[in-house]
Parts: C-alpha cells; sequence; structure tokens
C-alpha cells in the first residue's frame, strides 16, 4: 500500500473541499434556494426550526459529492440540482433526530434544536423534512433514485438501532464498528455519489465506483470525525470530548481498549457504564490515547480507506474535480474540523 497520509501543510493555501466548493458555488447557491422553497411551510414553527437548522453551519458535502458526481458524469439537467437538496435534507432529518437521541445540547457551537424547542418538535420537524425529500425524488421521476434513497434511509436508521444495541460496550470489535458507521454516515456519502451515475445513466461498473468512492470517504470522514473529539485544542462545530461526555464508543476507545493492561480496561469500562462522565476523566483518557499512540492507529485505519476511496475513481477520465475527488479523501485524514 502506498502511503498516503498526507501532509496538512500541502493543503494550507487551498484544500480540495475548499477548491469543490468553489467550483460549485453557485450550483450550492441553487440548492440553498430550492431547499427553502420545498420546505415553506403555513406551520410558523417548522419555517423557524428549518431557518435555524439550515443555517447552523455545516459543510455541505453531502451536496457537494452529488454535483460533482454528476459533473464528471457529464450530467446536464437540474435534476442534479433537486437531489443535492434531497441527500442534504436526509442529512439535516437525521442530525434532529440524532440529537434527541444523544440528548445533545451543542451542534457546531450552537444549541440543538431539541434544546430549545423540545424533542418532540425536533422528531417530527425532522419527518417533515423526509416528507419533502420523498416528494423531490418522485418529482424526479426515477425509480431506481427513488429505490436508492429510500433504502439508504432505512439503512441509516438501521445504523441507529444498532449503535444503541452496542451502547456502553467498550469491548466491541472495529467490525461492528464500522459497520455502524457504513450505516449511519457513509451510505449516505455512498448515495450522493451514485445519484450523479444514475441521472446521467451510466454503467452499473461506474456506479458501483462512484458508490465505493463515497461510502469509504464517508468512513474516512466519520473516523477523522471521531479522532477530533480526542486530538484538538480547538475546533468548529464540535466540542471536544464531546462524545466522551455523551457516552459514544468510537474508533479512539475501541483501539484504546485494545491496547490498555488489564487495569486500564477496568478504568475504561467504569468511565463508560456511568450515565455521565467528567472533565478529570476525560483527561485521563487523554492521557491513555497519548500512551498508547491511538490516534496514529487510527489514522492508519482511515488511510486504507482513503487508498480504496481514491482508486475507485480510477475508472473515470482525469478531469479537474476527479483530481480534487481524490485528494479530498487523502486531506480528510488530517483535517481539524
Amino acid at each position: 500500500m502506498k502511503n498516503n497520509i498526507v501532509q496538512l501543510e500541502k493543503f494550507q493555501k487551498k484544500t480540495p473541499y475548499d477548491s469543490l466548493k468553489e467550483i460549485f458555488n453557485e450550483d450550492l447557491n441553487k440548492v440553498e434556494e430550492f431547499t427553502k422553497l420545498k420546505l415553506s411551510s403555513e406551520v410558523d414553527l417548522i419555517g423557524k426550526m428549518a431557518s435555524y437548522q439550515l443555517g447552523s453551519g455545516g459543510k455541505r458535502l453531502r451536496s457537494i459529492l452529488t454535483l460533482a458526481s454528476s459533473n464528471i458524469n457529464e450530467y446536464n439537467g437540474e435534476h442534479n440540482i433537486h437531489l443535492a437538496a434531497c441527500v442534504e435534507l436526509i442529512h439535516s432529518a437525521t442530525l434532529l433526530h440524532d440529537d434527541v437521541i444523544d440528548n445533545s445540547l451543542v451542534r457546531r457551537g450552537k444549541k440543538t434544536s431539541n434544546v430549545i424547542w423540545g424533542n418532540q418538535t425536533s422528531i417530527l420537524v425532522g419527518d417533515y423534512f423526509l416528507s419533502r425529500c420523498f416528494e423531490i425524488m418522485v418529482d424526479v421521476g426515477s425509480l431506481e433514485i427513488l429505490k436508492l434513497l429510500s433504502n439508504i434511509s432505512a439503512e441509516i436508521a438501521q445504523g441507529e438501532v444498532l449503535q444503541l444495541q452496542h451502547k456502553k460496550e467498550v469491548d466491541i470489535t472495529e467490525q461492528v464498528y464500522l459497520n455502524i458507521i457504513t450505516q449511519k454516515t457513509a451510505s449516505l456519502f455512498g448515495a450522493a455519489m451514485k445519484v450523479g451515475g444514475c441521472l446521467a445513466n451510466k454503467s452499473e461498473n461506474e456506479k458501483k465506483a462512484l458508490q465505493s468512492y463515497g461510502v469509504n470517504l464517508g468512513i474516512v470522514f466519520q473516523i477523522s470525525d471521531d479522532i477530533l473529539d480526542y486530538n484538538s485544542t480547538k475546533t468548529f462545530g464540535k466540542d471536544i470530548g464531546n462524545d466522551f461526555y455523551e457516552g459514544k464508543i468510537t474508533l479512539p476507545i475501541i483501539i484504546l481498549f485494545q491496547k490498555s493492561n488489564e487495569n486500564e480496561r477496568e478504568e475504561i469500562k467504569k468511565y463508560f457504564i456511568n450515565d455521565t462522565r467528567t472533565e478529570k476523566q476525560l483527561g485521563n483518557i487523554l492521557s491513555l490515547i497519548k500512551k498508547h499512540d491511538v490516534i496514529n492507529v487510527c489514522k492508519k485505519r482511515a488511510e486504507y480507506f482513503s487508498n480504496v476511496s481514491s482508486d475507485s475513481l480510477n475508472i473515470f477520465k482525469n478531469s479537474d474535480i476527479k483530481k480534487n475527488l481524490q485528494d479530498l479523501s487523502f486531506y480528510l485524514i488530517n483535517r481539524t474540523n
């Protein structure tokens, strides 16, 4: 395997994400306007929550992937705008539901919707987002895309249940963890990429390659997100130690448990069995993570999926967008926000 852990210095001037965002800036504005139109409602509270949720930041990475895939597949039309909005709305709906399930207080540096308006309203507005998604899919008129995104919505829900099933289990295997993040996160990345191939009527092999890129990119994205919780002094949109305080079992904790001695394992188990965790306990976990070089091990895991993701696009002709997509899979390993 080639050494593809990319140094951040390479991307200091302009990251692959920045380049893609710049290329599709006009289309992203169209996606935003279309999303606002689809979420309009006579119920004032829905409008307020939709504006708050969509205005709370976020990378719009799934929208960018949909647009980029449509571009490298030479699709000409407007449905890519509609489906980019659809994919982003599915993501927003899952965030509303996630924050209720996890009792989250803050997301992207702001109070979560459930803190402001309550759990019941957040769940219902998340359902409203999903209902609008299905309306968009029907309007696009592709049975293949309708089936794809419907299946992904079900897969995300299954990932949530699987995660709850293994709550507080610090001794879960990496494979179980990968199953969870593939269903919860990476599956939507894969769908965002495959949509472009579906719109352009590409071959099954090409659509599978697009989906492979997206799924593996999503795995890298989630691993890097999990790393950030234990390996950064400042991030935008993610509180340091947030996963730890919520009791989430992520890759750094799984690797740490594997590498720890018996006494350390008992200590880790004790932290996660409890309903709450303290700042002192987080400090102890951070010390153990440093002692056992956990962050580098996690990055090595991510490197494998970066290679698979990048290589998946080799069947497509070279272009600036393809290069940025391939660079993105390596950049994400060391992202800082």
